[in-house]
């Protein structure tokens, strides 16, 4: 796998002590799905392409060292099949979540001092993330990438962020 950082916030933490408890930190993995089949435009739930299933394998094998608690999704064929292999590898079962409701109390709840990915889509995956950051950093995906990979990680209520590509 290629990582080339596009971005890091100055305010990231890494200074954790020993007495830092699991349930102060939350980390959460955000992607877009991966290539979905274009050829019919009037689909509104199309799958992933042989290259989207290959990339969603890909993103299994890129986050094999991260051991997470939650898998969620939006309820599309693309995010889930996007979102199945690495749920497959840690044991989980996909959580499909409202689009509209981004980081509502419930997920919020959910999610506290846990390592969470959340598969979506180019106009939620940033607003994802600046929802759980707490502030408007990034805009809009462009509808070909597939590769970007937001971190946010909140350390006792201070949020930190990358962004990366990978290829």
């Amino acid at each position: 796998a290629t990582f080339s950082a596009c971005g890091q916030t100055e305010n990231s933490s890494t200074n954790t002590t020993a007495e830092n408890t699991s349930d102060e930190i939350s980390t959460y993995y955000f992607i877009r799905h991966a290539e979905k089949d274009r050829s019919n435009p009037n689909n509104p739930n199309p799958d992933l392409t042989d290259q989207g299933l290959a990339r969603a394998k890909k993103w299994a094998s890129t986050l094999k060292n991260i051991d997470f608690d939650a898998i969620y999704s939006s309820d599309y064929n693309r995010t889930k099949q996007t979102a199945q292999p690495l749920a497959d590898q840690n044991n989980l079962e996909i959580v499909l979540y409202d689009a509209n409701n981004l980081n509502d109390s419930k997920f919020k709840e959910q999610t506290k001092g846990k390592t969470v990915l959340v598969v979506g889509h180019s106009n939620t995956t940033p607003q994802f993330a600046n929802a759980v950051l707490g502030e408007n950093k990034y805009g809009e995906m462009n509808d070909s990438d597939n590769a970007s990979l937001y971190i946010v990680t909140i350390i006792n209520g201070e949020g930190s962020s990358q962004l990366l590509s990978i290829n």
